[in-house]
């Protein structure tokens, strides 16, 4: 009975000797394939970081190249901006200053016609109310006309005088008057008539103003 019980014993302490085998065995096989996927997941890891690198550095060369590129066409799109603008101003300046040497030529040639003008109204004016159908009187009358339709066609008109308020822009008193009949500060009489070319003065109306 003795010998059946050590046999026994014998028997389990083996079986259990080779459950722990068992298991350690297992343990050890799960460890490693833990590491084992836990080294693969390292590896992946790092190629992928290597892959993303070589990407980015792959991208950043192309783009650098690119940038590079778009720097010079901006450049040179720059560049042509700025002489087509300057162009552009000079062209603005060129016919400001070629309108204004118009401007001053035909004002020069105004200011020397306006005494003719002057002369043919002083004529006219003096020719007795008798004498003014005359052959002569009407020719002369025809052309003092005609001449100021070619200056208005040119942008010579004349400046509202009398009955107008005084306006030093436009008038030049030489004459102050008492009127009751006249308003305050009212141009009463034009000595001299004044014209303007386009938008600038020519001559200054001369004139008396009242009170």
């Amino acid at each position: 009975m003795s010998e059946m019980n050590e046999e026994v014993l014998d028997e389990a302490m083996e079986n259990s000797t080779e459950e722990n085998a068992s298991e350690t065995q297992t343990d050890e096989n799960v460890t490693s394939t833990e590491e084992t996927t836990e080294t693969a997941d390292t590896e992946e890891a790092e190629n992928a970081d290597t892959d993303s690198e070589d990407s980015d550095k792959k991208k950043s060369f192309f783009k650098k190249k690119k940038d590079k590129k778009d720097e010079q066409i901006e450049e040179l799109t720059d560049k042509v901006k700025r002489q087509m603008a300057e162009f552009d101003n000079f062209r603005k300046r060129t016919e400001k200053e070629k309108s204004q040497m118009y401007d001053m030529g035909a004002k020069t040639i105004v200011e020397k016609i306006l005494p003719v003008i002057d002369n043919f109204e002083r004529g006219l004016a003096a020719v007795p109310e008798e004498s003014k159908e005359d052959a002569f009187v009407v020719g002369m009358d025809k052309i003092y006309r005609q001449m100021l339709t070619v200056l208005e066609e040119a942008g010579v008109t004349p400046i509202e005088a009398v009955g107008a308020e005084f306006d030093p822009n436009f008038h030049n008193a030489v004459m102050h008057v008492e009127d009751e009949t006249l308003g305050e500060n009212v141009v009463a009489e034009e000595l001299q008539k004044g014209y303007m070319y386009r938008d600038t003065v020519v001559r200054h109306s001369m004139v008396k103003v009242a009170n």
